[in-house]
C-alpha cells in the first residue's frame, strides 16, 4: 500500500536567504529604537537639565502638589505648599517648573 519514500539530502542555504531571514528583526528593532527609545532619552535628559537648573524661589509641581522651593539638597527639596507648612520630597519627584508668580 504505501511505497518507498526516498529522502533527499538538504542543500546548504544560501547567504542572501539567511540575510533576509534576519532583515525583518534589524527592521523592527530600528524602528523600536526611533519611536520609544530615542524619544525617552531625550525626555530623560531634558528633566536632568530641569533638575539641574532648579534653585530656591522656583515655583514646581512634585508628585500633584504646586510649592514653592525653600531649600535644596543633592537629594531632597523643601516645597512651601502653603503659608508655613513645607514638605520635603525627593528631587526626582519634581515634575515641571512652574512660571514666576503661579503661586499666589
Amino acid at each position: 500500500m504505501i511505497g518507498t519514500a526516498y529522502a533527499q539530502a538538504a542543500g546548504a542555504p544560501a547567504q542572501g536567504d539567511t540575510l533576509m531571514g534576519l532583515l525583518p528583526i534589524i527592521l523592527m528593532f530600528v524602528i523600536l529604537y526611533f519611536l520609544m527609545i530615542r524619544p525617552q532619552m531625550k525626555k530623560a535628559k531634558e528633566h536632568k537639565s530641569m533638575l539641574d537648573a532648579l534653585q530656591k524661589g522656583d515655583e514646581v509641581v512634585a508628585v500633584g502638589i504646586v510649592g514653592r522651593i525653600t531649600k535644596l539638597d543633592d537629594n531632597y527639596v523643601s516645597l512651601e505648599v502653603a503659608d508655613n507648612v513645607v514638605i520635603q520630597v525627593q528631587k526626582q519627584a519634581v515634575n515641571q517648573l512652574l512660571p514666576k508668580g503661579t503661586i499666589k
